[in-house]
Formats: C-alpha cells, sequence, structure tokens
C-alpha cells in the first residue's frame, strides 16, 4: 500500500511551499491539482484567468463529479510506487479518490485572508488575482467545491501567517512525523484507518 498526502488549502495560504517541502524530505515526486485544471482552460482554447480557470473547474465537475480533478489526476499517479505529495486538494470527494492507491494523509495549511490577500497579488502568476474581488471569488468557488472540509478532517494543520522559513520549517516536522510513524496517523478524512 503506498502514501498518498494531499495538501489542502485556502489560495494562498502557502499550500505550494508546504507540499514541495514535505516532497523534498519524503523524496516523493510532486502533483498539482490545480496543474491539471490550468491544463484544461489551455485544452479549451481560453486565457489562463482566474474566472476562466474557476469556471472550468466548475465545468469539471459538472461532467464528471464533484472529484473530477482528482479523477484526472489519479490517472497520471495510480501506479507510482513510493509516497506521492498532491498539492490542491479541493474536497472530501477528491480525497475518496486519491485514497484509492493506499494510505491518504491531508495536510492543511491555513492563513488569514488578508495574509493570502498579500501573497497573491506579490506572486503575479498569469492565473492569479487582481483585486480583494478576485480573491473573494477564489474562495468562494473553492468553499463550493468542498475545501472547508478537506480542511476540517485534515491529519494535520499547518498555520502560515508567518515567514517562508517558518513554514518550511513546519512543513518538515509534519513530513518527519509522516515518514515516522509510516502514515499510521493519518485517516484521509474518513477517520481511523486501522
Amino acid at each position: 500500500m503506498d502514501l498518498t498526502i494531499a495538501v489542502t488549502g485556502m489560495p494562498g495560504s502557502g499550500k505550494s511551499i508546504v507540499a514541495q517541502t514535505i516532497a523534498r524530505v519524503l523524496k516523493a515526486p510532486i502533483y498539482s491539482m490545480g496543474d491539471v485544471v490550468r491544463r484544461e482552460v489551455v485544452k479549451r482554447g481560453l486565457e489562463l484567468t482566474v474566472s476562466n480557470v474557476e469556471r472550468v473547474a466548475t465545468l469539471l465537475r459538472q461532467e464528471l463529479g464533484k472529484a473530477a480533478v482528482a479523477i484526472l489526476l489519479f490517472e497520471e499517479i495510480k501506479n507510482i510506487e513510493g509516497p506521492v505529495v498532491i498539492d490542491g486538494l479541493r474536497s472530501l470527494d477528491e480525497a475518496r479518490i486519491l485514497a484509492k492507491r493506499g494510505n491518504l494523509c491531508i495536510v492543511a495549511v491555513h492563513a488569514s485572508p488578508y495574509t493570502r490577500y498579500r501573497r497573491l497579488m506579490a506572486r503575479r502568476r498569469k492565473d492569479d488575482i487582481k483585486s480583494w474581488e478576485d480573491l473573494v471569488l477564489r474562495d468562494t468557488k473553492n468553499l463550493e467545491f468542498g475545501i472547508g472540509a478537506a480542511i476540517a478532517m485534515a491529519d494535520y494543520m499547518i498555520v502560515n501567517e508567518g515567514t517562508l522559513d517558518e513554514a518550511e520549517k513546519a512543513a518538515i516536522h509534519v513530513a518527519e512525523r509522516i515518514r515516522d510513524d509510516k502514515g499510521k496517523s493519518c485517516s484521509g478524512g474518513g477517520g481511523p484507518s486501522h
């Protein structure tokens, strides 16, 4: 049975830094659920904007169900041996799909809306927010997708209001705990797994 570590959190919370650090500590490949959606936006001939990314994310869920992004990603990861890190879990429906590969561990990253807004405005990725209204749109969509339940059912929580160095240290601590107990403390949002 292989371990999947899925990192969740609202936009700008620091999921990617945490996921990258955990992947480095565990020497595991990392996959981004956001990249799956961005590839679909491009495949559909649309420009990478906040509204197009959110629209395609919604369309995918209408077409394939609530776990659509995980269903698409699962095809890429299902035969990988050893641990895999997923950046961007959005719901417990997605968690159930990812858990088909083996034991699932959910790590949530939290930061206040103002902290997230500042980070996203500074990041300047093409599909990032351009205003507070964009952040509200992204947050609203993520909550509609079920991210609140994924955060609430996380096996580990990192509060990320500080520096990049502090976030990396917190992620290293979580990764070491997961590694040392071989994921036994993880329930993947579904209660005790043993």
